[in-house]
């Protein structure tokens, strides 16, 4: 996957259990194409230096739905064209657009190659368009306004980002007379979905769509089998069996030595945290945190999955090692040597953390859980009551978990694709923790 430096995913979006990510604390990680706390990937701080590049704003419409006066105002949306490639409107060359997700402009477009790399094949016209409320889209004029609370964050929503990403389009084929280029929607993770959903809700605009990585499935009603972390269990398990069972058996040892009367004190200690742990809970889920990005984005230099068990697997010749020692030691090969580590380390922007948050609380309610299954680590299955108590304390709103499928319907999706879906083109690696939630 992508939805986000964090899309996603990710991690964890359920606070049923002792150790996963807090919505009454408001910590809740993302779907995106980018990781959270691992390195080697782009910030969403890098400027737009692509080039071919030119960068438009977009008078778009706050609330394409109702027909308030509010409703009525405008904020600038950012994209960017490339026409390097382009063969032209007379030659009816199709236009290639990329559907932002829940990240900036600026790290998409530093992470992004497929549009670049298939451009000059299909002589195509490349958009990219970044998503309302993320990197400069702001309504209300900043980020300050648009984030600041459920009245103004009310207009973000997946429907209300497709009906942008048409508007948009749609003035750029008349801008310059491309009336009769077809559109192809791309888009990874969140994106991913928001790609499928454009082709569904729009094919009049768009021709097919390419959604790489879009857990569709992953909601109540359409549930999967086999969660995230099954995945994760999996992909560590093959990779390294001594690697799976002593994490496997780290969570039991970490509450043994928590429960000391100097316990946290230890942890902390052992696992050099920049500050002192409050509970077992933190380290937890930092770990956490550290072994479903490793699975979700492992990648080089000599990916940070092998990486991780090698270290957790070695036999140092000098000196006998406990089991948290070991898995320090995967901490170390992962994120490299530091005086401390901050265990709430993010490298997610404070405003795409907000605006996500409010996503995943309003109506990407994702069931993800700790199964028995997931025999990686401590069962805790998801919790839609404690989820629901979680975003009304953070934001005063409860989610809708059942509005996505209801709105894009996605109860029976082999059905409604064969009835009106074509021209879609689901992509997705078998070592994906969201790919038990993809066709």
């Amino acid at each position: 996957m992508s939805l986000p430096f964090t899309i996603l995913l990710l991690l964890i979006f359920s606070i049923s259990s002792s150790y996963f990510t807090s919505l009454g604390h408001c910590k809740i990680a993302r779907l995106g194409i980018f990781p959270k706390v691992l390195k080697n990937a782009p910030d969403g701080s890098q400027k737009l230096k692509k080039s071919g590049l030119e960068m438009y704003y977009f008078n778009q419409t706050l609330d394409h739905f109702s027909f308030t006066p509010t409703s009525y105002m405008t904020f600038k949306q950012r994209y960017t064209i490339d026409f390097t490639h382009w063969g032209g409107a007379k030659a009816n060359a199709p236009i290639l657009a990329y559907l932002g997700g829940e990240s900036s402009l600026d790290s998409s477009l530093s992470a992004i190659g497929f549009l670049s790399d298939n451009g000059s094949r299909f002589k195509a016209l490349l958009i990219y368009i970044e998503h309302r409320y993320y990197g400069k889209t702001m309504p209300f004029g900043s980020a300050e306004e648009a984030l600041k609370n459920a009245s103004t964050l009310g207009y973000l929503n997946a429907a209300q980002a497709l009906a942008d990403y048409a508007a948009i389009l749609l003035h750029v084929k008349e801008k310059y007379s491309a009336q009769h280029s077809p559109i192809i929607v791309i888009g990874g993770s969140y994106g991913g979905m928001l790609a499928a959903w454009f082709r569904l809700k729009y094919p009049h605009i768009a021709h097919g769509a390419l959604a790489s990585s879009a857990p569709l499935l992953y909601f109540l009603d359409s549930r999967p089998k086999f969660g995230y972390y099954y995945i994760v269990t999996k992909v560590f398990k093959e990779t390294s069996e001594r690697c799976y069972q002593t994490i496997r058996k780290s969570w039991k040892e970490i509450d043994r030595v928590s429960a000391k009367p100097n316990g946290l004190v230890i942890l902390s200690n052992k696992f050099k945290t920049c500050a002192p742990l409050k509970g077992s809970l933190d380290v937890k889920r930092f770990l956490g945190t550290i072994y479903a990005e490793v699975v979700q984005y492992n990648r080089g230099p000599g990916y940070w999955l092998t990486n991780m068990c090698e270290a957790i697997d070695a036999n140092p010749p000098d000196r006998q090692i406990d089991i948290l020692d070991r898995i320090f030691a995967g901490v170390v090969a992962t994120l490299g040597k530091q005086s401390c580590y901050d265990i709430n380390m993010s490298t997610q922007p404070k405003n795409v953390a907000i605006a996500w948050r409010w996503q995943i609380c309003t109506e990407m309610v994702m069931p993800i859980g700790y199964d028995k299954q997931d025999t990686m680590f401590q069962t805790a299955p998801f919790n839609i009551t404690s989820y629901v108590d979680g975003c009304k304390a953070c934001f005063g709103v409860a989610p809708k978990p059942h509005w996505i499928t209801t709105y894009f319907g996605t109860q029976d999706v082999k059905l409604i694709l064969r009835r009106y879906g074509s021209n879609l083109i689901f992509s997705n690696g078998l070592s994906d923790p969201y790919s038990v939630g993809e066709f």
